[in-house]
């Protein structure tokens, strides 16, 4: 594809993706499906510039003087070769217009609003408040694993001689890392089962579960399972681990990610009934604020109504948690947000509520389990992002009924 296709096709993807209705994800998706003529490195290139984009989605739209897609790509491009992007064939986006070049040669010089320099719609930033984490979620995130077999130095030595160069984690002892995209498809230690893909923030909230061998746990809202695995891994699969989701869909990857990690201590159910578990996980429904960095698009989709729906959710699972969690087990409320009212605010109202329970020690657990400085402070609630941990957003709070 020549310069001028490949900047038509990155044009129609941000109009559908400033819709605001689906994923960006699943939007290039569709798109790349429906145009099977379209080469890896062309494809790569398209989706490259569509995630440049809407990074800079606030700002460029600032400067342009509103979200139309065309004007936004001439900001962007002012300091290209126009004329080789615009109208150069059939297949490009129509040429600059004499008042357009105008236009981009006299810009109005004005500064960024605050909400606009983090690249936030304005009542996130208001909330949030911190203009360094919200920079900080703005950037790409590296590509982390979780080691399913051996020792990690020796997987790390496999992966080496496929021509992978990865490095440990900090703080997971089971983490590794890659700056670089790695194709899964072509890569042995992921196919024989030896790494999965599962971000270093989630491998440290499935330690601090705390997950022994011989456990009975309860993995709520589990998703497609991440953190159910995980927990399967650090109990040997000794003991099992009981998978719900409201939405059964999100669980069908779990059985062939299973199978490949031959993990078989558990068990999908559909409706909790038991009221003896040991460990209840409950990896709550939220704003997914702390990965903007992997989604930097969801949070012009997230709305104040939806978060207030998502908090409803939040109080009444962790309600669900106490009422089949066993005197003495523990209760984990894991939220990957960066929000008060997602995570501190919501384990506050229901230790409120239930006195019986009682915060556990992190940094003990952290200390027993972890590598690195405890980036936390006292009490059982923890928050990781990517300025203080070098991960996604996480909240982890473990709790003990008595």
């Amino acid at each position: 594809m020549k310069e001028g296709a490949r900047y038509r096709a990155v044009a129609e993807i941000l109009t559908e993706v400033f819709r605001d209705k689906e994923p960006a994800d699943n939007i290039i998706n569709a798109y790349m499906r429906g145009r099977k003529y379209i080469g890896s490195k062309d494809r790569r290139f398209i989706s490259e510039k569509v995630w440049e984009i809407i990074r800079h989605r606030r700002r460029l739209a600032f400067e342009a003087g509103s979200e139309d897609v065309r004007r936004m790509l001439l900001v962007r491009l002012k300091d290209e070769d126009l004329d080789l992007i615009f109208g150069a064939d059939d297949y490009a986006l129509p040429a600059v217009s004499k008042e357009e070049k105008v236009w981009l040669k006299n810009p109005e010089e004005r500064p960024y609003p605050a909400d606009v320099e983090a690249e936030c719609p304005r009542w996130l930033f208001e909330k949030i408040g911190d203009m360094a984490l919200l920079k900080s979620l703005n950037e790409p995130a590296s590509a982390d694993f979780r080691i399913n077999n051996g020792e990690r130095e020796s997987v790390l030595a496999a992966l080496r001689r496929e021509g992978l160069f990865l490095a440990p984690t900090p703080y997971s002892p089971m983490g590794i890392r890659s700056t670089e995209r790695i194709n899964l498809k072509n890569c042995m230690a992921y196919l024989d089962g030896d790494i999965e893909v599962q971000d270093e923030a989630s491998q440290i909230a499935a330690i601090l579960c705390g997950a022994e061998p011989g456990m009975k746990i309860m993995d709520y809202c589990a998703g497609a399972g991440g953190k159910s695995l995980a927990m399967m891994y650090l109990m040997h699969n000794q003991g099992k681990v009981f998978v719900h989701d409201v939405n059964v869909r999100r669980l069908e990857a779990l059985e062939g990610r299973a199978e490949r990690l031959h993990a078989k201590s558990y068990e999908v159910v559909r409706e909790v009934v038991d009221r003896d578990y040991d460990l209840f996980v409950v990896d709550a429904p939220c704003s997914g604020s702390g990965t903007w960095r992997r989604s930097p698009d969801a949070k012009y989709r997230l709305t104040e109504e939806r978060l207030r729906e998502l908090n409803q959710v939040q109080s009444e699972v962790l309600e669900k948690a106490y009422e089949h969690t066993r005197r003495g087990g523990k209760i984990v409320y894991i939220t990957c947000s960066v929000l008060k009212e997602e995570n501190e605010e919501i384990v506050q109202k229901f230790r409120e509520h239930h006195t019986d329970v009682q915060p556990v020690d992190l940094k003990s657990e952290w200390e027993k389990r972890l590598n690195g400085r405890y980036p936390g402070g006292e009490g059982g609630m923890l928050r990781f992002s990517p300025l203080t941990t070098g991960t996604d957003g996480f909240f982890v709070s473990v709790m003990r009924k008595l």
